[in-house]
């Protein structure tokens, strides 16, 4: 099971801080996902999306962001805005490894004066921790893809599965819709903990680019031994599922058991 508690140690653990970031303790080592470290408003909303009058983020980070770069290595999994922005490139020592999806956010990365970029991929690792790059996710639908610009715009954005002998293994699934693929990676990789990225943003248009509260039943039809995180929630304009509504929504279906939706600055505990 898991609980809501101090950091330990003996269990890997996330700290939610806001949207897709957080700090996953993992055999002894912390992992910062996906840095969104601007203050709140410092950016106008995504145009074209849901809600685009509002200014990101729409929350501000419930700790400093000194405390919160203070790890071992950084994982990003594609570079839209509310998951690198420029914020989290001043604050982030450049020292620091930095683990990407590809050679060509490697360079962009390396252009901002990051200097240890490193390429996830089937077989990569860190300090005994072996993070499986996941290719199966798609930051839209085949019908948004279909169209070149929305195509380049949304880009690929990749997922990461985290594996050691004396931990759970967690799959970081990212920035994707359900889809087919989705489903099949679940029953092969077979991870103990799922962290969803289900806000449900959308673009005007063309949908939802990410999951959202009715992808938690489709992660537990498929794999039902798994626990699930629900996060990039209620932090950018596109987002259009609470944090209520998607905690009702399991309570409705009976499957709040397995159903973690961390509040930011909450540690959940595996």
């Amino acid at each position: 099971m898991f609980g809501r508690g101090p950091q330990s140690n003996a269990n890997m653990n996330s700290t939610h801080i806001r949207n897709a970031t957080q700090i996953i303790h993992y055999a002894g080592k912390r992992f910062l996902i996906d840095p969104m470290l601007a203050d709140k408003g410092a950016w106008p909303g995504f145009p074209g999306t849901a809600r685009s009058e509002l200014r990101n983020p729409l929350v501000e980070l419930p700790f400093s962001r000194d405390k919160i770069v203070d790890v071992d290595a950084v994982i990003v999994t594609h570079t839209h805005d509310d998951h690198w922005d420029a914020a989290a490139i001043a604050a982030i020592p450049k020292t620091l490894p930095v683990f990407v999806q590809h050679e060509a956010d490697a360079a962009l990365l390396r252009s901002q004066g990051f200097q240890d970029l490193r390429l996830l991929s089937a077989d990569s690792e860190f300090a005994g921790v072996r993070l499986q790059k996941t290719t199966s996710g798609q930051h839209g639908s085949d019908r948004t893809y279909a169209v070149p610009a929305m195509a380049e715009r949304l880009g690929e954005a990749c997922g990461v599965v985290f594996r050691h002998p004396q931990e759970k293994t967690l799959w970081l699934v990212g920035d994707t819709i359900w889809r087919d693929d989705i489903a099949a990676d679940l029953l092969k990789l077979r991870p103990d903990v799922v962290v969803l990225n289900a806000g449900y943003a959308h673009v005007i248009g063309f949908g939802p680019i990410i999951m959202g509260k009715e992808d938690l039943l489709n992660v537990h039809f498929t794999l039902p031994e798994a626990k699930i995180m629900a996060i990039h929630l209620e932090a950018v304009n596109h987002c259009l599922v609470s944090r209520e509504e998607m905690r009702q929504y399991a309570l409705d279906n009976q499957i709040a058991d397995v159903v973690s939706i961390p509040q930011d600055g909450e540690t959940v505990v595996y």
